[in-house]
C-alpha cells in the first residue's frame, strides 16, 4: 500500500488533532541500529529515535531476545496483583540509580500517566491542588498534565483538577532576564518564583514539576544551578520537587544519567518513560518512600510494569549502563553541536543552538531578528527527509528543530548526519523565506 493511500485511510478515521510529520507522510517499516526504511523502501538515518523512545536505536538482539523469552513463557500479562520478578528487579535498579533516600517505584503505561501519578502522590501529601509548573512545558495529554503544561500549542482545555502558577522556565532565548549572565539570571527567576509563591498562591503548594531540559518546548536548557536554586526556596514553604525526567533521563544529557543531576539536587520525585523500554510501553515515578506511601486507598496499574514492558526494559538498562552510552552521548553531541553552532555563526536563519548531550534544539528565525520562522523550521525538516535524516520540531511556535539520535549513535553516523542536516539548512532556509514571501 502507497503511503498516500494510507494517509487517507488514517484521516477518515484517526482524529484531526493527531499530528503527523511532512507534507507526505512516511509509514516506517523496519529499522536496525539507528537507521529505518519506510513503505517505499527509501533508508534515513534517524536523529529523532520516535521521540527519544528507540533509545538504543532499532532491533537490539538483546531487548528482543528478553522479550522473547518472556512471550516464551506463554505469559504477556498478569496485572500487579501478582507478583512480577521482572518489574521487582527494574524497580530495584531504578530505586538504585536515582540517589532518592528509600526510594519506591511506580510503574505507568507512559509518561502522561507518569506525571499524573506524581501529581496524586504530591497533592495528597500536601493535601493541596496548587501546583507550580513551568513556562513553555510540557507534561502530557492527560486532564491534570494538559493543566500543567505552560505551552498553548499542547494545551486544549483550561478546565483542570488542579490550581497552576506558572514560574519562569529557563528559556534564555526569548526570557527578559536573557541579558544577565548565569548567576544574574539564575538570581532574577528565583526572586520571581519566591514573589510567585508570595502572592499568587495560597501558600502551601503541593509541588513544583519541572523538566530538566524543555522537550516540546523546543530542548531549551537552563543554566546549571536554577533547579538548586528553585529548590531551596521550595524547601523554606515545604514544596514538593517533581522532575520530569521522561525526556531527560538514561544518560541522554552526556553530563549526568538524570537531567536534573547538572543542578545538584536530589528531587522528592522522578517521573521517566519513553527510552527505557526502547519502544516497549513503560513509564513510572520514583519517589521517596514516606511520599509514594502516603495514599489511603487501594490501586493497582493494569499495563504498568507488566511482564513483556518490563523484561524490554531490564534489557535495555542493562544495555545503556554496561555499553557506558551515556559517555557516548556526551561524545556524539559534542560534535553535533559544535558543528551546529558553527553553522549558526553563518546561517542568520538559525538564531540559536543549544542542548546537552543527545538532546539538540535549533531555533529558526526571521534573519537578523528573533522573530519565529516555522515556516523554515518546516522547510529543513522537509529537506533534510529528502536528503535521508528524519529530526523532530517543536517549540512555542513550531520554529525549533530538534536533534535526539538513539544513544547507540556513533561518531561516523554523527558526522554523516550533520553533513544531511547542513545542506537541509542551505535548502530549507531559502525555500522557508520564499514560501513566506521574503527574499
Amino acid at each position: 500500500m502507497s503511503h498516500e493511500a494510507l494517509v487517507t485511510r488514517h484521516r477518515a478515521v484517526m482524529p484531526s488533532w493527531l499530528s503527523l510529520y511532512y507534507e507526505d507522510p512516511i509509514e516506517i517499516v523496519s529499522g536496525r541500529g539507528c537507521r529505518v526504511t519506510d513503505a517505499d523502501g527509501k533508508t534515513y538515518l534517524d536523529f529523532f529515535a520516535g521521540i527519544l523512545t528507540n533509545m538504543i536505536g532499532y532491533d537490539v538482539p538483546e531487548v528482543r531476545e528478553a522479550i522473547n523469552r518472556q512471550l516464551d513463557r506463554g505469559v504477556m500479562h498478569t496485572s500487579t496483583l501478582y507478583l512480577i520478578r521482572s518489574q521487582v528487579e527494574l524497580a530495584e535498579k531504578i530505586a538504585d540509580l536515582s540517589g532518592i533516600p528509600d526510594a519506591r517505584v511506580f510503574f505507568t503505561s507512559s509518561g502522561t500517566e507518569a506525571n499524573e501519578a506524581a501529581l496524586l502522590f504530591a497533592t495528597q501529601w500536601r493535601r493541596s491542588n496548587q501546583v507550580i509548573a513551568l513556562r513553555n512545558s510540557y507534561h502530557g495529554r492527560a486532564f491534570a498534565t494538559v493543566a500543567i503544561t505552560g505551552n498553548r500549542g499542547w494545551s486544549a482545555s483550561s478546565l483542570s483538577p488542579v490550581q497552576v502558577t506558572y514560574a519562569q522556565s529557563g528559556y534564555r532565548y526569548r526570557s527578559p532576564y536573557a541579558h544577565l549572565d548565569d548567576d544574574g539570571f539564575i538570581q532574577a527567576c528565583a526572586q520571581d518564583l519566591r514573589d510567585l509563591i508570595e502572592t499568587t498562591t495560597a501558600g502551601d503548594v503541593a509541588c513544583m514539576i519541572a523538566e530538566p531540559i524543555q522537550g516540546v518546548g523546543g530542548f531549551t536548557v537552563p543554566p546549571d544551578g536554577l533547579f538548586r536554586a528553585y529548590k531551596e526556596i521550595l524547601d523554606e514553604y515545604g514544596i514538593l520537587f517533581v522532575s520530569d525526567e521522561v525526556q531527560t533521563g538514561w544518560g541522554r544529557t552526556g553530563d549526568h544519567f538524570w537531567g536534573i543531576g547538572a543542578h545538584g539536587v536530589t528531587p522528592d520525585a522522578m517521573t521517566f518513560a519513553k527510552g527505557l523500554g526502547n519502544g516497549a510501553t513503560i513509564g513510572g515515578v520514583v519517589a521517596r518512600g514516606d511520599l509514594m506511601n502516603c495514599l489511603t486507598a487501594n490501586s493497582i496499574a493494569t499495563f504498568g510494569g507488566n511482564p513483556v514492558s518490563t523484561a524490554a526494559a531490564n534489557a535495555t538498562l542493562d544495555y545503556v549502563l554496561s555499553h557506558d552510552l551515556q559517555a557516548q552521548a556526551a561524545k556524539t553531541g559534542s560534535l553535533l553541536l559544535e558543528g551546529l553552532r558553527e553553522l549558526s555563526e553563518h546561517n542568520p536563519a538559525v538564531g540559536d543552538v543549544r542542548g546537552r548531550g543527545l538532546m539538540i534544539g535549533i531555533e529558526m528565525v526571521e534573519p537578523g531578528t528573533k522573530v519565529p520562522d516555522s515556516g523554515s523550521a518546516g522547510a529543513v525538516l522537509e529537506a533534510a527527509r529528502r536528503g535521508g535524516l528524519l529530526i523532530g520540531k517543536g517549540g512555542l511556535y513550531g520554529n525549533c528543530l530538534r536533534v535526539a539520535p538513539p544513544l547507540t549513535l556513533t561518531e561516523s553516523e554523527a558526522t554523516e548526519g550533520l553533513a544531511i542536516l547542513l545542506d537541509a539548512f542551505d535548502e530549507g532556509s531559502a525555500q522557508g523565506h520564499a514560501s513566506d514571501g521574503r527574499e
